[in-house]
């Protein structure tokens, strides 16, 4: 992976549309998780949503989606 000097160990994060393809889903159904608390997310300066790519894998192998 990137071995930059100014990095100090941080995580891959994922944008909506990266987390959506990963489960199969909308991007909109990504946001909604992340509003209702199922899944953790950071905001950049410009307000966009970010997931952490190994919360993510987590979530992947744990086979949790959401419900229809």
């Amino acid at each position: 992976m990137e071995d930059n000097d100014g990095e100090r160990g941080a995580e891959a994060l994922l944008t909506p549309a990266e987390v959506a393809e990963m489960f199969r889903v909308n991007p909109k159904t990504v946001t909604r998780w992340a509003r209702a608390g199922k899944i953790t997310s950071l905001r950049t300066l410009g307000g966009h949503r970010r997931f952490r790519e190994s919360e993510v894998r987590a979530l992947l192998q744990s086979g949790v989606q959401e419900t229809a």
